[in-house]
């Protein structure tokens, strides 16, 4: 599959390639290779739900959403959904339970997330934010989650996936 490379910023490339289609079309497709993001569901000892409230250049608003970032260079999902937790957070997590993936953006983009729910935390320094993060960590109940999202305080999409595998895996009440 021969590509060209449109723009890269950080670790994230815009590629356009050639397709073959399984009806044997060719075509010339457009896309996002992104190396992939670890998700995490941190709950509390009281089973409430860590929540960042994040500053989103790209939307220029506030948003609720679950602790996340992109993987770095030959670094496993588990280890991205450590280092991101104690990052973002500032908490660490004794267990780390895989809810295994979703692919937010499959039109346009491979990404895959990796989703995890962390328990037993415990504080911890956080290590230095990335210079476009804007982030406040929050408290909340499922129930209070769950009715954000019905009410669209809460419309980030790993978010809502993230919630909602874990309340079919058995990892929520």
């Amino acid at each position: 599959m021969t590509h060209t490379v449109l723009h890269r910023w950080k670790t994230i490339q815009l590629v356009e390639m050639d397709v073959e289609l399984p009806n044997r079309k060719s075509i010339r497709h457009t896309s996002i290779i992104h190396p992939g993001a670890a998700v995490i569901l941190p709950i509390t000892h009281n089973n409430g739900i860590l929540l960042l409230k994040q500053f989103r250049p790209s939307l220029n608003k506030w948003i609720y959403e679950l602790p996340a970032g992109t993987l770095e260079s030959n670094e496993s999902p588990l280890a991205c959904a450590q280092r991101e937790l104690i990052e973002e957070t500032g908490y660490q997590a004794e267990h780390f339970t895989p809810l295994g993936q979703c692919t937010p953006l499959a039109g346009f983009c491979d990404e895959i997330q990796y989703l995890f729910v962390a328990t037993e935390l415990s504080r911890n320094d956080s290590l230095p934010l990335d210079d476009d993060e804007v982030i406040e960590v929050i408290e909340a109940t499922l129930s209070d989650v769950e009715q954000w999202i019905s009410e669209d305080k809460i419309t980030d999409s790993k978010t809502i996936s993230c919630l909602y595998k874990a309340k079919l895996c058995g990892a929520l009440a």
